[in-house]
Formats: structure tokens, sequence, C-alpha cells
């Protein structure tokens, strides 16, 4: 069977056999996280001359034939393998089994703890040859994260094959805290994303987003998390919060906090009352993202686009992409890792200091469009919408907007009346778009296609 070392077509789903062609080393970490491996290999440059490391995603060896290659040119050589595993022991049975029976004939020693996980797997303990106290350590730091952990974790790992002393144990990092504290008086955005960046080394793109804000005009408080469904997160978003009162809040966590189908209820993010802008750290490359027709994949379509609008959040766009690093020379390993986006990232500061201008204006001086759809064919399908009365719940935001002290003289009072005016504007332009203007004043309003008047 020929195969092309290195051979793969996309940021991996392991459903190809792919030769990893990685010299061996002393000690393999094997995971199914980017920004770990990725957080590792800066471990190992902290740590200088010593055993060596090899890192490797056990996404790209999903394949049984990837497995053997990858015991026989690197794994069979070296003299300890740690597993991170995502899933039990049913995730990955090929693999496990092969690395259980390489280490018990007289291989390499074996560490196989969860990944992904902060609750013990014991189905996993049946395949560590290594004394389960230095398996559970491991474990632990690796789950607090952070540089300070993770070397941790990679001592004992180097202690384990005979090199230096037993590392401290773990320090967990809290569930929430600052990242960045710029609050200067200026207009002030609240910046949330994973601990899971922190933990991985990973937040490049954060950074690059508070820089941007900065030259956008606006301060910035970068608050990390768990996630924002962890009530002790939660918490410290809200007091945070309310200590500086943002002006917006740009969301990095992923999902939402409501239920679908149930009522929406505000959320933790909606408690200071101002837009919640969406980010994305996409998990594709800035090429594959580009090429393909629909831009974001449907992972992160769901995760980060689709979930967030049931909180009411407002998408702007991709700020990172996962990119392959040049193969790193301390590890020989192949490292993704998040890579900031300057011109998205630069589109996103600019958009969140439109809105903050926008929401300094009283509602009488903003200028709104509502944008209904309009298939082809014939006029009853403007604002169609399956089981969705669109031209309701227009007229319903429409009355909404005038008790929030929008000038809206002149638009229709009914669903009826409005598809009415649409149909008769549409034949008045001869054109398939056509337009219910609200007669109102409106004082100082922005130049045609300025960024505060938004759809």
């Amino acid at each position: 069977m020929h195969l092309v070392a290195g051979e793969t077509e996309r940021i991996d789903d392991g459903s190809a056999a792919v030769d990893l062609d990685q010299s061996p080393g002393d000690i393999v970490l094997i995971s199914a996280a980017d920004s770990e491996l990725a957080a590792f290999a800066s471990a190992a440059g902290r740590a200088g001359e010593g055993p060596s490391l090899r890192l490797a995603n056990l996404m790209r060896l999903g394949h049984p034939y990837s497995v053997d290659l990858y015991l026989e040119k690197t794994l069979s050589k070296a003299k300890l393998v740690v597993l991170r595993l995502i899933g039990s022991a049913g995730y990955w049975p090929y693999g496990l089994e092969a690395l259980r029976a390489l280490s018990r004939g007289g291989g390499p020693r074996l560490i196989v703890v969860p990944g992904g996980d902060e609750r013990w797997d014991p189905a996993l303990e049946a395949y560590c040859t290594v004394p389960l106290e230095d398996c559970r350590q491991f474990w632990r730091a690796a789950v607090a994260g952070g540089p300070a952990n993770l070397d941790r974790a990679l001592r004992l790992a180097r202690h384990l094959v005979g090199d230096g002393d037993r590392p401290a144990e773990a320090e967990p990092l809290p569930v929430a805290g600052l990242h960045h504290d710029g609050a200067d008086g200026r207009p002030l955005a609240l910046v949330v994303f994973y601990r899971a960046l922190l933990e991985g080394g990973s937040t490049g793109p954060v950074d690059e987003l508070v820089r941007a804000l900065d030259r956008a005009g606006l301060a910035a408080r970068a608050i990390y998390v768990t996630s924002p469904k962890n009530p002790e997160a939660a918490a410290f978003i809200a007091r945070i919060a309310e200590e500086t009162p943002p002006d917006i809040v740009i969301n990095g966590t992923a999902f939402s906090l409501s239920k679908p189908g149930r009522h929406a209820e505000p959320t933790v993010l909606d408690a200071p009352g101002r837009p919640v802008l969406q980010i994305v750290f996409a998990q594709t490359t800035r090429a594959a993202w580009l090429a393909s027709a629909r831009g974001l994949g449907p992972r992160d379509m769901i995760m980060n686009v689709v979930l967030p609008e049931v909180d009411g959040r407002i998408l702007t766009r991709p700020i990172s992409f996962k990119e392959e690093l040049p193969r790193d020379g301390v590890t020989d390993s192949r490292i993704v890792a998040y890579r900031a986006d300057p011109e998205r990232i630069a589109f996103v500061a600019a958009e969140a200091a439109a809105w903050v201008r926008l929401g300094r204006k009283a509602p009488s001086e903003r200028r709104v469009a509502i944008i209904l759809s309009n298939y082809p064919g014939r006029s009853g399908r403007i604002g169609n919408g399956v089981g969705l009365d669109t031209p309701e719940s227009t007229i319903r935001i429409i009355r909404a907007m005038r008790a929030a002290g929008y000038r809206l003289e002149g638009f229709p009072e009914t669903g009826r009346g409005l598809m009415t005016a649409l149909e008769a504007a549409q034949i008045a332009a001869g054109s398939p778009v056509s337009g219910v203007p609200a007669e109102g004043p409106h004082p100082n309003p922005p130049p045609q296609g300025g960024r505060e008047s938004l759809a």
C-alpha cells in the first residue's frame, strides 16, 4: 500500500491511512486537542535539554494502518507513551489494544488518561503500565492547564523516564478570571472567551482583538471562563459587568445558554443591557474557509452561529483559523494552532465601535432597517416563513420600537397594511425590491452606507 508521508485532505478526520513519518522520541504524547499539543510543544521549548518529546494528534490515527505505521516507526522506540483519550475505551479500541500489547511486550511504559474531561475514567486504568498515582498526577496537571501546570506534567513525564525530580502537584486555575483589564474611562468592550485558550497558550487572537479595539477607540476587559453556564463563572461575569458596565459585549464562547423552543430569558451576557456580538474561533484553515461556498463548516455553523442565535447574539466574523505551523524543530511534530486573522479582527473592532456609537444616540436619532425576504415568483412570498406570521411579527417589533422612543410615523399599523404597502411599492418601483419608509424626521442622519445605519 503506497502512502504519501503526512498525506492529508484537511485538519483531519482520520478516515484515510496516513504515515506521520515522525522520528522516535523518549516521550510521546497523543491527544485529540490541538491546543494541548501546541501548549506541550511550548513547554518542551521552555524545558531545555533533556528527554526528547514527540506529539501526535489522535484524530490522525483513526485508520488501523496509520496506527500500525506509527507504532513501528515511533512508538516502539519510546520510553513512555502518554495518551489523552476523549471518550472512553471504546472510542479508539484498535489503537488502545495495540498500545497495550506493545507496552506489555517490553515496549514503552503507558499512561492512558481522559482527555477533555474533568472526571477520572476507571475503565482506562486497565491500559496503564505506570503506577496509577503517577497517571492521576499527570492527568490532574493536564486538566488544570496553563503553562505552569503543563510544565509540571512534562517534568513528571521526564521524571518517569529517569530525568529530574518529581514535580509538585498541579495548581488548578480558577473557573473564571481577568485576562486583560484595560478599563480607562473610554467606551468599554467586555470580551468573554473559553479558559481552554488560556490553558493551551492560545490567547493570541484575543490579545490581537484587544489591540484592535484599542485602535478603534474602545477599552477592553477580557474574561476567561470554563463556561458561562458554570454558576461560579456566571457570577464572575456578572460581578465584572456590574463593577464597570460595558458599552458592548463580545462573546467568544459557543453554543447557547437558553433552551431552544422555550421563551427567551436574559442570560448573564445580556445583563449589561448591551448588544452581544458573537465572534468565532474557526475550526478550519483560512484557505479552506475562503475556498468554501458556505464559508464556515457545519460544526462551526452549529456551535457558533445557529445555537448562539437562540440567545439573540449578533454574528460578526471568524477572528482566527486553525493553521498548521512549520514542523516544530524541538518535538519534530505537526502542530496546529489558532492563528489570529488581523483583517477579520479589525472588522469586528470597527463593528463593535459602530454599535457603541449607535447605542449612545437617542432612539429617535437612529435609523434602522427591517429586511424581509422576497422569494421570486409572486408577491405573496414576501416575508415568507414556514409556520411564521412574518407581517404580524414585524408589526409587533414596530410597536416595541415605538414604545422605546423610535420615531416611526407613517409605518403601517397592521400586518395586512404592511403587505399592501410593500406590494404597492414593488409595483410602483417595477422592481422585486421595495420598501416602506417611516415618515418621521431623523435629526443628523448618518451618511449613506455609514456603519451607524444598521440592519
